[in-house]
């Protein structure tokens, strides 16, 4: 977005088209959205962001009941005029999480499943919107601390820094520490996501990486070890064997930490006397939470994670190159749908459970390829407007964002995802035939330390199939993808029936 956009004068525009202030219960941004939540969906005008200067588009998301404005990275700017102009109540979660969440219940009421399949898919809806709540506010951070870690692995590799020193000791604690404490801060998200008490959840992440707990995992603290029926308990509580896993890295565990919180807490709030609530409230939380999580759901939930991640490893291996091709060719859709953020907590998993991810390799050719079709649309047009949105959407998803591409440039012009997308498909397919490897969260151009750690050969091998997604991209886009003569054409991302049957 152009330095010389009046943030004020766009913040007033929004909030009009989503119905006004008086429309707005409450509103928060992830890395390139504003998320609102409206009190009546349906008065919220997805067209009027089509040629909106400074908005790439807008969508209503029926799985959070989220009406979200793509702005890109000028997103923390224009949300912070948004919050001036509609006061605190709209970032006061006290304030408006009743509101919010009554909006949710109206919502589900209206829609309430009766078949099983009805049932599955809300619960699949449910489970998305969960997961995508807890993750949004973190996933900027996990790819800030990847590519602090490539850049160390780099400047070990070229002998600038000595792998023993305390200087390598204190780099490498800063790119870890997000990813180590990754249960802290997805337990504080995914509390505020579910309901629960934020600081009280994010004290049982805080129990999970506790360095006792890991220490059982790690076998510094020798245990009397019993084995059952071949599986190897390494603790017991009260009597009872525990097997306790690794917990730093994990996200699953704490999310389902969060869910039990709220009828537990919820349930001490009836029997508790009030005078005693805010000292035993917490204490008998946590304790209780706690133990769930420690003795039943952390180790299956673990176990399952980790099974997944060796699954998932094993098939993509057993044919990286027809993997490559798939993923390549329509992951991106996913992100249409914003279903990929079911992926993004399978990647961490994979990268907690193996040090590295295949599936990441391969998912960050799609980044580049829809960068490079923006950028191909903004070479070929003579459209000033198109141009600069082109640029600005190219130059985000070779940062590792692409939905200012996608909704800004992309979907519009139907034939240019799909032609970006044979970019990504070949690229990722040549990817999988050798094997390429994954070490770090950032993807796209960006994310070339996140392949250091595989070798020099892995990280050209990388830079090559990188380039040639680049380049046949932004030649399918060029030569069979757009036209200026499409512009009057533009198939909108905004203009869905998804939209009106949501809010119907």
């Amino acid at each position: 977005m152009s330095q010389k956009v009046n943030y004020q004068q766009l913040a007033e525009t929004i909030i009009k088209n989503v119905g006004g202030g008086e429309n707005v219960d409450k509103v928060i941004h992830c890395i390139t959205r504003l998320r609102f939540y409206l009190k009546d969906p349906s008065k919220a005008d997805p067209e009027s962001f089509s040629n909106l200067s400074g908005v790439a588009g807008a969508v209503y998301n029926k799985t959070l009941n989220q009406f979200q404005v793509i702005i890109g990275p000028a997103v923390e700017d224009v949300y912070d005029a948004v919050v001036d102009q509609l006061g605190d109540k709209v970032v006061d979660e006290s304030a408006t999480r009743d509101a919010v969440a009554a909006t949710q219940a109206q919502g589900a009421k209206e829609a309430v499943p009766q078949t099983f399949w009805q049932k599955t898919v809300h619960g699949f809806q449910t489970l998305i919107g969960t997961i995508t709540g807890s993750m949004i506010p973190v996933v900027g951070l996990l790819a800030a601390s990847g590519i602090l870690k490539g850049i160390l692995t780099l400047i070990t590799e070229l002998k600038w820094v000595q792998a023993s020193s305390p200087t390598y000791v204190i780099i490498n604690a800063m790119g870890d520490a997000v990813f180590y404490f990754l249960p802290i801060l997805v337990g504080f998200t995914a509390a505020k996501q579910l309901g629960s008490d934020p600081i009280t959840v994010a004290a049982i992440g805080g129990l999970l990486v506790h360095p006792t707990i890991t220490a059982i995992y790690d076998g510094t603290t020798k245990f009397h070890l019993t084995n059952i029926l071949g599986v190897q308990f390494n603790a017991n509580f009260f009597g009872i064997p525990v097997r306790i896993p690794q917990y730093t890295y994990s996200i699953f565990p704490i999310i389902v930490a969060a869910w039990l919180a709220k009828p537990i807490g919820n349930w001490l709030k009836k029997v508790l006397p009030l005078s005693l609530r805010s000292i035993f409230l917490p204490l008998f939380t946590i304790f209780i939470v706690g133990t769930l999580i420690l003795v039943v759901f952390g180790p299956v939930i673990t176990l399952i994670s980790q099974g997944f991640a060796t699954f998932l490893n094993w098939l993509m291996t057993l044919n990286e190159m027809i993997a490559g091709l798939v993923i390549g060719g329509f992951y991106q859709c996913l992100v249409i749908f914003g279903l990929h953020w079911m992926v993004v907590p399978l990647v961490a998993n994979d990268i907690a459970t193996t040090g590295h991810s295949v599936l990441n390799a391969l998912i960050s050719y799609t980044m580049i390829s829809q960068a490079a079709g923006a950028f191909a649309v903004a070479a070929k047009t003579k459209n000033k407007n198109l141009r600069t949105l082109g640029i600005a959407g190219g130059l985000s998803g070779f940062a590792g964002v692409t939905e200012p591409a996608m909704y800004g440039v992309n979907l519009k012009y139907g034939k240019v995802f799909w032609m970006s997308n044979i970019g990504s498909a070949v690229g990722a397919a040549i990817g999988g035939f050798f094997h390429i490897n994954m070490f770090g969260f950032t993807g796209s151009w960006i994310g070339i330390p996140s392949y250091l750690a595989g070798g020099a050969n892995n990280t050209w091998l990388f830079i090559i199939t990188a380039a040639i997604t680049t380049i046949v991209s932004f030649v399918c886009v060029y030569l069979w993808g757009f036209n200026d003569s499409d512009i009057a054409n533009a198939k909108r991302a905004e203009k869905k029936n998804v939209f009106k049957d949501a809010v119907a």
